[in-house]
């Protein structure tokens, strides 16, 4: 398992941190959203997806 802390500027609110955690979750890795750092921590496994895809998820 891979854990990356990405920044992600626009987050504001309690329906940004569950529609993030619930992409990341999708595609098989779990997040953690600080608001207060614009930063989301995730763990996924490489060996199933990218970096790129947990981004790609994020962004959407």
């Amino acid at each position: 398992m891979q854990q990356v802390t990405l920044k992600v500027n626009g987050m504001s609110c309690q329906h940004c941190v569950n529609s993030i955690e619930k992409a990341v979750k999708e595609i098989g890795g779990s997040a953690h959203v600080d608001l207060k750092n614009n930063a989301v921590t995730v763990e996924y496994d490489e060996n199933k997806f990218s970096l790129d895809a947990v981004k790609k998820a994020i962004e959407e």
